[in-house]
C-alpha cells in the first residue's frame, strides 16, 4: 500500500534508482546523497553564483552561447515548443537561460529544452529535467529533482523535493520535502506543509495503524494523476494515492488517502 509501486509508474522516468524497495518517502532520505554524487559535469558550474544572468544564455551540446545572433521562439517548453535557431538551422534540444536568471552555486543540471526564466532563482544541487519551465519569481531552495515537462511556475517556492514526469505547480505553491507524480497538477495556492507544530518526526496513518517515517519533515507525496484545487493545503506527511483530487480551499489531513479519493475537508 506505501511501495513506490503503488504511486508511481517509472518506467519513462530518469531517476529509478531514487526508488528502493520500502515505503515511499525512502527516495526523500536519498534525494540529497543522490543529487551531491551526481556524476554528470554542470555547463552552469563557471557562471557567477548568485548573480542575475547580464545576458540571456543559451545551453547547447553542453556550452553556454550568448543568444545574441540567434533566433529564440519563446513557446511552450512542456511541449517542446522552445525553439533555437542560428543560421536557420535548429539547435535540437537546446535550454533558455533569460537574463534575470538567477543560478546560485555548483551542480545545477539542466536538461535540453529547458526554459529558466528572468527572475527565477535555482540554488544547487538541483537537476531539472528535459522541457521543463522554471517561470519567473520561482524559488528552488536546494536539492530539487524534476523529470520532464514540469512546471515550477511563478511565486513557486520549492525545497527537497522530486517530481516526476509532467508534474505542475504553475502558480503560488510550496512544495516541501515533498513527491510529486506523474502528471501531478497543483492548483493555484497549493500548500505542502511539513513541519508539525508539535514537533517531532512525521508519522503517517493508514488503516492498519500509523507507521513511523522517520522523517521530521515530510510534507505531500501524491501518486500519479492527483490533482489539487487552488488554495488548497496538504498536513505534513499526506499521502495521496492515485488520481485523488483535493477541491479548492480544502485540506488533506495527514495520513493515507485511497486512489480516487474526492478530499472536501
Amino acid at each position: 500500500m506505501l511501495t513506490t509501486a503503488s504511486f508511481f509508474d517509472l518506467s519513462d522516468f530518469d531517476h529509478p534508482g531514487l526508488f528502493a524497495p520500502g515505503p515511499v518517502w525512502e527516495a526523500l532520505k536519498r534525494l540529497k546523497p543522490y543529487l551531491e554524487g551526481f556524476s554528470q559535469p554542470a555547463a552552469t558550474d563557471g557562471l557567477p553564483p548568485y548573480q542575475p544572468l547580464a545576458e540571456t544564455l543559451v545551453l547547447f551540446s553542453g556550452e553556454l552561447l550568448p543568444a545574441k545572433g540567434l533566433e529564440i521562439e519563446f513557446g511552450d517548453a512542456t511541449k517542446g515548443r522552445l525553439v533555437v535557431r542560428r543560421d536557420g538551422q535548429v539547435l535540437a534540444g537546446a535550454s533558455v537561460l533569460m537574463a534575470g536568471a538567477v543560478l546560485g552555486g555548483p551542480g545545477i543540471h539542466i536538461g535540453g529544452g529547458v526554459l529558466v526564466e528572468a527572475g527565477a532563482l535555482i540554488k544547487g544541487p538541483a537537476v531539472i529535467g528535459d522541457c521543463t519551465e522554471v517561470r519567473q519569481g520561482a524559488y528552488l531552495r536546494g536539492h530539487c529533482l524534476t523529470g520532464k515537462r514540469c512546471v515550477l511556475g511563478h511565486v513557486t517556492e520549492a525545497k527537497h523535493v522530486i517530481l516526476l514526469n509532467d508534474a505542475k505547480a504553475g502558480h503560488f505553491a510550496y512544495l516541501g520535502d515533498s513527491i510529486l507524480g506523474n502528471q501531478v497538477n497543483l492548483g493555484a495556492g497549493t500548500k505542502l506543509a511539513n513541519l508539525r507544530f508539535t514537533g517531532g518526526e512525521v508519522p503517517v496513518r493508514t488503516p492498519e495503524g500509523v507507521v513511523n517515517t522517520g522523517l521530521r519533515k515530510l510534507g505531500a507525496i501524491m501518486a500519479d494523476g492527483v490533482q489539487t484545487g487552488c488554495n488548497s493545503v496538504t498536513n505534513p506527511g499526506a499521502l495521496l494515492g492515485k488520481r485523488a483530487m483535493l477541491m479548492p480551499n480544502a485540506t488533506a489531513a495527514s495520513g493515507y488517502h485511497p486512489p480516487n479519493t474526492l478530499l472536501r475537508g
